[in-house]
């Protein structure tokens, strides 16, 4: 429809001008002696604008072949802008995809933009990490430099490509560089996690449990298991003397020295360098919290000396626990071994009974066998100290 307007509008134009020009008589005469040219006045119109169009051609041609060279220039650029971002969005999708070749040589291309150097570099060291060319890795990591920009993204990339490669001591001091900046963003501390754990740091790895916990960004379960890798390092995987001991318990939150798998460390720890008292309150403390059977084991192992108080007051504690849990073997086989120390004959003997009746747990019954043959050697009894001499023996073969 607007073109159809537009040919009615110019047929009526072009009927106006010849109806126009049909009664213009009027002349035009150009005089330059002795020369004289007469015209009409409609050839005249016409050729003036002819001349106007012409001389308007040739302003436009000379000012176009003046701003050729910009307009080439800033041709090429936009067509390389085009293609470093085509080579940009190949590079992320081969990453991706798996295809890290591709992904790598797509990333040298991109990078010859300037704006996408930043990013090309860090997909093109992605690239090269998964291929392990850890030389070309660090060259792409080493192209970005000192580009403010891209800082964060370059000592966080770096450090997650250097705990994959478990190259600790090299990923620290990336950390403490990323540290010097003020960056304490949850990704990056859960990095400072992996790489302070490969590194055995466990004082840093509590303290980024603790931080990581408090904003829900770790599962529960691998903070429990990183816990208790922690606590079993710093308090059983070196020898320690009792002061070395009590310093780091003092350093253990309260929350986690109720929990049983710290308990057990500490009191193990605590008996050791014969803190033997430390080790039964601890103890005690931790299954008033919640009961776990590896405590009892400990509490075994801290028993006081024959006929003192602290051996009574255990015995004590066992009965009170074994009347709130009957069925506990555990718990009977330590009342058992408590009352066997104290000499209490018939006591222990119906305690490490009652420990074997039902019992399938070879450790504890072979332990309970073990302790009856003890019992029955102290009473002048060889034949049922035999007996359970080899029913120990037999729970021990493989």
């Amino acid at each position: 429809m607007r073109i159809f307007l537009w040919l009615i509008a110019l047929f009526v134009a072009a009927t106006g001008l010849a109806v126009t020009a049909r009664f213009n008589v009027g002349n035009v005469v150009l005089f330059y002696p002795p020369y004289r040219i007469d015209l009409s006045l409609n050839l005249f119109i016409l050729l003036a604008l002819v001349a106007f169009l012409l001389l308007y051609a040739l302003i436009r041609t000379v000012r176009n072949a003046r701003k050729m060279p910009d307009r080439v220039a800033s041709y090429r650029q936009q067509k390389s802008e085009r293609d470093g971002n085509q080579a940009l969005r190949d590079a992320l999708k081969a990453l991706y995809e798996g295809r890290f070749v591709q992904a790598e040589k797509a990333a040298a291309r991109a990078e010859v933009v300037h704006e996408n150097a930043g990013c090309a570099a860090l997909i093109g060291a992605r690239a090269a990490h998964a291929m392990r060319q850890h030389d070309r890795r660090d060259a792409w990591l080493a192209k970005i430099g000192s580009d403010n920009a891209f800082r964060t993204a370059r000592l966080i990339s770096a450090i997650e490509l250097l705990v994959d490669d478990h190259q600790t001591k090299a990923a620290l001091k990336v950390i403490d560089e990323l540290n010097a900046t003020g960056t304490r963003h949850i990704h990056a501390q859960r990095w400072a996690l992996k790489a302070n754990q490969q590194a055995r740091n466990w004082d840093e790895v509590l303290r980024l449990v603790r931080t990581l916990d408090n904003h829900k960004a770790i599962h529960p379960a691998l903070s429990a298991r990183l816990r208790e890798l922690a606590y079993e390092d710093l308090l059983s995987a070196h020898p320690h003397d009792a002061e070395s001991i009590r310093r780091v318990w003092q350093k253990i939150p309260s929350d986690d020295r109720k929990r049983p798998y710290v308990a057990v460390r500490a009191a193990n720890a605590f008996n050791k360098v014969g803190l033997h008292d430390n080790a039964r309150q601890l103890v005690v403390r931790a299954l008033s919290e919640e009961w776990d059977e590896r405590l009892l084991r400990v509490f075994r192992d801290s028993a006081a000396d024959e006929g003192s108080p602290a051996l009574l007051e255990q015995i004590e504690q066992s009965e009170e626990w074994l009347n709130r849990r009957p069925a506990d073997h555990e718990l009977a086989l330590t009342l058992g071994s408590l009352c066997l120390k104290q000499k209490l004959w018939g006591k222990a003997q119906r305690h490490l009974e009652q420990a074997l009746l039902g019992e399938t747990d070879t450790d504890l019954a072979r332990e309970a066998h073990f302790r009856l043959a003890l019992l029955h050697e102290s009473l002048k009894q060889p034949e049922q100290a035999a007996k359970h001499y080899r029913e120990c023996a037999l729970l021990s073969r493989p």
